[in-house]
């Protein structure tokens, strides 16, 4: 098949909710905001603990129904507010797309419509080429496929590189794109995403998953070899925030596997010093401002003011997996923040969808990158892309022993479905 090529129609917009498991009746939603209209800081109450997921944006400002009461933050941070996600079939239709435009107000930028674009792909032997066109303009990279003797075969695709060969020899394929040629980790609007998008407000971590996104357009395009219905995308430290991004985005993505992501990934910007550096919204604002949009900038020193925290963006991946990896020896990121609040605050979210067998908590020794991450977790995407039964628990948080339930106090007030 080399010399391929093809050109891909966009489609809808990637930020549609996921797909749900069986068709179910509408629901009424609660309000959401229209772009530009999120609330401040100043309109939303101040969360010590991490905000409840079941708990619509419209219930949680303080210009709500009994948002001036003096127990209001208390009620709500106990999973006792007002007009609180019941079922499944609310979550799927109202919560899980509201948080996806949520955290593209608050977080990531407004991702581009992708129905707008056109991807021209064009394969020369382990090299494929991806142009895409938009609006008159047009945004050029590459990516680079290691294939395993086994095909169709699922892949993985990776930005920073990772250990191939376990994956090659396991029948997974490895697709690896240079990160900076779509968007370099700077102010620097060039490279393939703002050549095309200059001037918009959106995260470089957003143009990264879109990165990914594009890549996967090309190998649907030009790359039989591979099962483009078994996806994975991973990365590590900022590039695991962007395959969190990535994974959060695309509803094609299978597996989402962001390895030592830390704050603005899946490190708590609530509850942040646990380990690491203290990695905080503010140190990372200061040091890397270009990964997120500029509103998240204005909850600089109101973190605990958000509506959110990063449990509930690897909620709203489900019902598809998500597998974490962290090491206890991290020198940078909140790891232990990770595997006893975030993951099983998330974790509750999982299992009361009825997916808790999804969601994976990788603890291991080692630092930050440590490549043995990629070892680590890949029974868990084995199970996942391949179907194979394993035996590791990935709910077994080592050395860090027990979950920090008090950190998430509407655990106890977990919605009962009539």
């Amino acid at each position: 098949m080399y010399g391929m090529e093809a050109q891909v129609p966009g489609r809808a917009s990637v930020t549609s909710p996921s797909s749900r498991p069986a068709a179910a009746p509408a629901v009424e939603c609660a309000p959401v905001p229209s772009a530009g209209g999120y609330p401040t800081w100043q309109k939303l109450p101040l969360q010590t603990t991490l905000p409840d997921p079941w708990l619509p944006l419209a219930y949680t400002t303080t210009d709500s129904e009994g948002g001036s009461s003096p127990t209001f933050a208390g009620d709500v941070m106990a999973g006792k507010g007002k007009g609180r996600i019941q079922t499944p079939e609310e979550w799927y239709q109202c919560r899980q797309p509201e948080i996806l435009q949520m955290l593209q107000e608050y977080q990531y930028g407004h991702y581009p419509d992708h129905s707008l674009e056109t991807v021209k792909a064009t394969r020369n032997g382990n090299t494929v080429n991806i142009e895409v066109t938009a609006g008159g303009k047009t945004g050029r990279f590459s990516a680079t496929l290691a294939l395993p003797t086994t095909k169709p075969a699922p892949v993985v695709i990776n930005i920073g590189g990772m250990t191939n060969q376990p994956y090659l020899q396991a029948g997974i394929a490895v697709v690896g794109f240079d990160y900076t040629s779509v968007a370099p980790d700077s102010n620097s609007k060039t490279g393939a995403f703002w050549s095309i998008y200059n001037g918009r407000d959106i995260g470089v971590l957003t143009a990264w998953a879109w990165g990914f996104h594009r890549v996967l357009d090309a190998l649907n395009a030009t790359v039989p070899e591979i099962d483009s219905t078994r996806v994975g995308v991973t990365g590590c430290s900022r590039l695991g925030k962007a395959a969190l991004a990535a994974g959060l985005l695309d509803k094609r993505i299978t597996l989402t596997m962001p390895m030592s992501s830390g704050v603005q990934g899946l490190g708590p910007y609530r509850y942040h010093g646990l380990s690491g550096q203290d990695e905080t919204l503010e140190n990372s604002k200061s040091g890397a401002g270009w990964w997120t949009d500029s509103t998240l900038g204005t909850f600089v020193n109101h973190a605990e003011n958000l509506p959110y925290d990063a449990h509930t963006i690897a909620a709203a991946i489900a019902p598809r997996a998500l597998v974490i990896d962290q090491g206890t020896g991290d020198q940078f990121t909140n790891s232990k923040g990770t595997s006893v609040i975030v993951y099983p605050a998330a974790k509750l979210v999982y299992d009361w969808l009825g997916v808790g067998d999804q969601i994976a908590m990788s603890v291991r020794g080692g630092g930050h990158c440590d490549m043995s991450g990629f070892n680590s977790v890949l029974p868990f995407v084995t199970k996942v892309l391949q179907n194979q039964t394993i035996t590791k628990d990935y709910n077994d948080l080592g050395s860090y022993g027990s979950p920090m339930t008090t950190t998430y106090p509407w655990a106890t007030a977990v919605p009962h479905p009539a």
